[in-house]
């Protein structure tokens, strides 16, 4: 497996195990990997009355490309592409969160950063 390809299979392995995670906290995934031009979503969930938009970012050791990589950039390309994703749809209350998994034999860790907000970026 080449290292693009097993990235795009922890990649893809976060976002089932976020999704199991978010599942089990009482929030309803809507939709998944929603790509436009100005950017992509990993998640799509509902938690009460608010529209979650979730970053997904897993890596396999503790080292840097996890929340801190959701930079103003990042986030700007995900409120771009929430706003696309909104068109034609009843005004609701959104919220953008970043879900960290950190795979580790045998296990794993997953924070929640929910909310974020450019000053946190």
């Amino acid at each position: 497996m080449t290292m693009s390809n097993a990235r795009q299979a922890l990649g893809r392995r976060g976002e089932a195990l976020a999704s199991s995670y978010l599942n089990q906290r009482g929030y309803r995934i809507i939709d998944r990997n929603v790509s436009y031009d100005c950017g992509e979503i990993d998640l799509i969930a509902v938690d009460g009355d608010e529209v979650v938009f979730v970053e997904v970012k897993t890596r396999s050791h503790d080292g840097f490309g996890g929340a801190e990589a959701v930079d103003r950039r990042k986030l700007s390309r995900l409120r771009r592409a929430a706003a696309r994703w909104l068109q034609g749809r009843p005004p609701t209350i959104v919220r953008f969160d970043v879900l960290e998994l950190i795979t580790y034999s045998p296990g794993m860790s997953i924070e929640h950063y929910r909310g974020i907000e450019d000053a946190a970026c």
